[in-house]
């Protein structure tokens, strides 16, 4: 298909955001909204990163090439190692032939099942719940439904210290695959694999060194996500040593998902190596 960034070439100081997200998983920009956004505020190139969502790719190019706006072909998966949370960015698989959709299928098969699981189990214990609350769970990506099991848990179980216990016991887990899997189908599809956010810490692994070697053992990927709202700058700094030191590749991304914390105008020249890799020249 015709893709947005085919022939594009970007200045050292263009505006960039490579992990973007929209209503088609848990972010509040709908696709349009955001590509409108990144239009009026000079943007030259963003990712739209929605987890687990590769079966947007095709529409967003298709919106894209319309609006005339350069957005890259990508998707944020989900990965699980030592018992914590750890993203992936895959950044330029082709959208109509790639390994990637089927393990985010498989994700989104499984989330839905537990949903519906733990509902149940909610039922059981007989707390009266409307099934169209189910449905209307059901009809919502696979990223949202934790959050309103969540939501629905915390209205209806009115001992707040039974609420974590009860979801548990009804076998309340976000779903994922491993590291491993996830690079190797990005690979097998023509794409680059970047370790997300790396310093976050809120219930993901917070990377240390010693952990990004670790992993680095278990699962190939190309590179890191050094620029990142909320690394320290001394985190920063240790990413971006760590990259040059084991000649990985630099992503810088806003993880927008609302108006409220909007997109970074990072510089293209942060993900150079990045965007050369996916085609794009940077002069």
């Amino acid at each position: 298909m015709n893709l947005s960034t085919t022939g594009l070439s970007l200045t050292a100081n263009a505006a960039i955001d490579l992990q973007l997200h929209t209503t088609y998983s848990d972010g509040d920009w709908t696709d349009e909204q955001l590509l409108d956004y990144l239009i009026a505020e000079k943007f030259s190139l963003a990712a739209i990163t929605d987890h687990d969502r590769v079966d947007i790719a095709r529409g967003l190019q298709k919106l894209a090439v319309d609006k005339q706006f350069p957005l890259l072909v990508a998707v944020e998966m989900s990965a699980m190692w030592k018992g914590k949370l750890t993203d992936l960015l895959c950044y330029g698989f082709d959208p109509d032939d790639n390994r990637l959709d089927a393990l985010a299928q498989d994700v989104t098969h499984r989330q839905h099942e537990n949903t519906r699981q733990v509902f149940n189990y909610l039922l059981s214990k007989g707390y009266a719940l409307d099934p169209q609350y189910l449905d209307r769970m059901l009809a919502k990506p696979a990223a949202q439904q934790l959050p309103d099991l969540l939501a629905l848990a915390t209205k209806t179980i009115q001992d707040e210290k039974l609420i974590g216990r009860t979801l548990l016991d009804g076998g309340f887990t976000y779903m994922t695959h491993d590291p491993a899997t996830i690079v190797e189908s990005a690979h097998q599809s023509g794409a680059v694999c970047i370790l997300a956010h790396p310093g976050r810490s809120d219930g993901f692994v917070c990377y240390d060194r010693a952990l990004l070697d670790e992993l680095r053992c278990e699962a190939h990927i190309d590179g890191i996500e050094v620029y990142y709202p909320i690394h320290t700058p001394e985190q920063t700094a240790m990413y971006r040593d760590y990259a040059q030191r084991h000649h990985l590749l630099t992503s810088a991304g806003s993880d927008s998902h609302s108006p409220d914390k909007p997109p970074i105008k990072y510089r293209a020249e942060l993900s150079r190596d990045l965007l050369e890799r996916v085609g794009i020249q940077i002069e």
